[in-house]
């Protein structure tokens, strides 16, 4: 099990990573804040008389603007591998009264940004409806369908991938070793102790030398407390012997 092309392009245009936008018949790039709505669509939060909400104005005789939006993964540990990166493509309208304020509370909910609140003042959102989404890792490039990048979800550990990786080696370096020897068998190198590198709600990610392996988890993770409780038998010792390995 692993994360399909749909959710990795979700996860990566949620809303937690920089993001710069190329806008038709602009000079760019253009910085971004932006998050993703449930649906996918993206929401751009910028100052009324920036930069951005300038280039975002559209022509005469049209209501919105062709952009596309580059949102590269920041890999929580230095030298661990990449995500990729996404472009989404699409069509951007300034948002006002209702529907503004209800834009306002999807971005909320994935950023509760104090300028929030200025929206309709001295703050503008404008919402992308997407029209098209690539996807692009070690050199390969897919084309990923706008429906089933709609109805993927961004994967609920992202954001706190790098304080559970932290954790995980401050506090249960030799459990999570185990963990990893046992579950690659005679793929473990004698004497390199693997090391975690990425987390995702379909598994780990560890390097032992120079290579990488995932190691999947039996279901899909739901949030940070289901995790702990798949990694309970692994990281409690007393547990051990009652309780049945993740791997199972």
């Amino acid at each position: 099990m692993q994360p399909t092309h749909a959710e990795v392009a979700r996860t990566l245009a949620a809303g937690h990573l920089p993001a710069s936008a190329h806008i038709a018949r602009r000079q760019g790039p253009f910085p971004v804040r932006h998050v993703a709505d449930p649906q996918g669509r993206l929401l751009l939060l910028s100052p009324a008389d920036g930069v951005l909400t300038a280039a975002l104005r559209p022509e005469q005789g049209t209501d919105d603007t062709a952009l596309v939006l580059d949102i590269a993964d920041v890999p929580p540990l230095a030298g661990a591998p990449s995500l990729g990166r996404v472009w989404v493509a699409g069509w951007a309208r300034r948002l006002d009264g209702d529907e503004a304020r209800a834009a306002t509370l999807d971005y909320a909910d994935a950023d509760p940004a104090s300028d929030l609140l200025d929206v309709g003042d001295s703050q503008v959102l404008h919402r992308v409806e997407v029209a098209e989404v690539r996807y692009e890792r070690n050199g390969k490039l897919v084309d990923v369908d706008p429906d089933e990048y709609a109805e993927a979800s961004p994967d609920p550990l992202r954001t706190i991938e790098f304080d559970l990786i932290a954790d995980l080696a401050d506090h249960h370096v030799d459990e999570i070793a185990d963990f990893v020897r046992q579950s690659l068998g005679k793929a473990a190198k004698a004497g390199i102790d693997p090391e975690l590198v990425r987390l995702d709600r379909y598994g780990f990610v560890v390097r032992v030398g120079e290579r990488l392996a995932r190691l999947p988890f039996p279901r899909r993770v739901k949030d940070r407390h289901d995790l702990a409780h798949l990694l309970h038998p692994v990281l409690c010792h007393r547990c051990a012997g009652h309780e049945s390995s993740p791997t199972r």
